[in-house]
């Protein structure tokens, strides 16, 4: 496996985490998209380096590829797009619908996580 290879993959990694963490949808789309991006090409490294394809039968055992990665990426790849295209529909509705990409605050979510809390902590969150 490629030290810079992997090294890649982790800023993908990386960078998607960061994305998905901001409030507006663009933002989480493309961090969702640079994650599976990564999580492909972890998949390809973990899978066998350059060899010979497995159709070909040869009289020698040379290193055959293994086909089972190829596959789940190229899998992976259809699922993310379909995925992609839904969340990008359904970002454009919200936009449409409230004239912002930023995704706001529930009330009801600020409700629930200040009832957990002590009287202490509720005094040093306001």
């Amino acid at each position: 496996m490629s030290l810079v290879m992997l090294s890649v993959a982790a800023i993908l990694f990386a960078v998607g985490t960061y994305l998905i963490l901001q409030r507006t949808l663009s933002r989480v789309i493309i961090g969702l998209g640079l994650i599976s991006h990564g999580a492909n090409l972890l998949i390809m490294l973990a899978g066998s380096g350059p060899a010979n394809p497995p159709v070909i039968l040869a009289t020698e055992t040379p290193p055959i590829a293994d086909p089972l990665p190829q596959a789940m990426v190229l899998t992976a790849i259809v699922i993310t797009f379909g995925i992609t295209a839904f969340l990008l529909a359904l970002a454009l509705r919200s936009y449409l619908l409230t004239g912002t990409d930023a995704v706001e605050d529930d009330i009801e979510d600020r409700r629930i996580a200040r009832h957990g809390q002590s009287e202490s902590e509720r005094e040093a969150a306001t």
